[in-house]
């Protein structure tokens, strides 16, 4: 926590992580992007949706996670679903 009583920005990531596990029961396992916003905070998190063998036919959702100034949930949804050893097709906007 910051001098201001803010959460620091890890303390934000955590708090997005273990609160979507929480949530879903889905294991959370990676954040992909994180920023702050007008509103508080919006993170991306990787969550294991779907365990198979061999791991890499794992199934894995990509959720948009917001969060208030204080770091508490607000809202999510998944913005895709894909196999843990497949690659992203490039999406717009990428280089």
């Amino acid at each position: 926590m910051a001098d201001d009583g803010r959460p620091s920005p890890m303390d934000v990531l955590n708090q997005a992580r273990a609160q979507l596990s929480e949530l879903t029961g889905m294991p959370a396992e990676s954040v992909s992007s994180f920023e702050q916003t007008e509103d508080g905070w919006s993170v991306e998190v990787e969550v294991l949706e779907l365990a198979r063998v061999p791991d890499t036919m794992s199934l894995m959702g990509s959720y948009q996670v917001d969060l208030d100034p204080q770091g508490q949930l607000t809202g999510y949804r998944r913005v895709r679903r894909y196999e843990r050893g497949r690659a992203d097709a490039r999406r717009p906007g990428d280089r």
